[in-house]
C-alpha cells in the first residue's frame, strides 16, 4: 500500500489496518516457522505497511498536538 493511500484513511480505518497487518504478519511467521511460506518476501512487505500506518498514526498525533 502506497504511503498516498493511506494518508486518505480515517483514524477508524488506519487502526482497521494495524491490526490486519499484525495478523497477517503473524500468520506468516508461523508459516515460516512451520516451513509453509511459498514468498518470504511477503513479511517484509507487510512490515513496511506496519510501518507506514503507524508513522501515518504518530503523525496525526503531533498536528493534533501542534493545535492544541
Amino acid at each position: 500500500m502506497k504511503y498516498k493511500e493511506i494518508q486518505a484513511l480515517s483514524d477508524a480505518e488506519l487502526a482497521a489496518k494495524l491490526e490486519e497487518g499484525r495478523a497477517e504478519l503473524f500468520n506468516l511467521r508461523f508459516q515460516m516457522a512451520t516451513s509453509q511460506l511459498d514468498n518470504s518476501a511477503r513479511v517484509k512487505l507487510v512490515k513496511r505497511d506496519i510501518a507506514r500506518v503507524q508513522t501515518e498514526i504518530r503523525a496525526r498525533e503531533i498536528a493534533a498536538d501542534a493545535k492544541n
